[in-house]
């Protein structure tokens, strides 16, 4: 066989295994996301909440009923690529429990619940310009939308917004720079 013949094999090969690769991260971005998954998993993700927002002298996330939050949002107002990727996120986050730890994150300690959640993490691009074309391409990565929704979902819950922070219905004038008190919780209203 000729040399060229051989360049233009290997060639060819590579070429289609790069194009083989992409279609299949492409479906897998594109395909209809398995929803119920969200719903059996509904534990797994209250603890996850509970692992940002512990309950400490105020309810935690799971008290708040983030979790069910998380849930509607992921389904109702996540776009597809968000969708498959926070699905896939929970589904490598199990498998890497399993195979770290022997057990489920239900089952891990608190200190194995925040490596995990750690680990997770560091995936996530530190520069900002990465982090906007990979969520422009791929959507949004697991933990950053975990991270936003269990604040947001906890900050807009009742429970959140009148034992987590200072709630005040009727708030008198409106006061822009007003100093903080040491030990005062922050404002659930603007």
């Amino acid at each position: 066989m000729k040399r060229r013949k051989a360049i233009g094999r290997i060639l060819l090969v590579g070429g289609g295994t790069v194009a083989a690769y992409s279609g299949y991260k492409w479906y897998e971005l594109k395909k209809s996301p398995d929803l119920n998954y969200l719903e059996q998993r509904r534990d797994l993700i209250a603890d996850l909440a509970e692992t940002i927002i512990p309950a400490t002298d105020t309810p935690g996330a799971k008290e708040a009923g983030v979790h069910d939050f998380i849930i509607l949002m992921i389904k109702d107002c996540t776009n597809v690529k968000s969708q498959n990727k926070f699905i896939d996120g929970l589904k490598e986050l199990e498998h890497y429990c399993a195979s770290r730890y022997v057990k489920d994150f239900i089952h891990c300690t608190d200190d194995e619940k925040k490596l995990v959640l750690k680990f997770f993490e560091d995936q996530t691009p530190k520069k900002l310009v990465l982090r906007k074309v990979q969520t422009k391409l791929f959507g949004k990565p697991f933990f950053t939308t975990l991270k936003e929704y269990t604040a947001e979902g906890y900050c807009t819950s009742e429970i959140g917004a009148t034992k987590g922070l200072v709630y005040v219905p009727v708030p008198g004038k409106y006061i822009g720079c007003m100093p903080m008190q040491p030990g005062q919780k922050s404002w659930a209203t603007k």
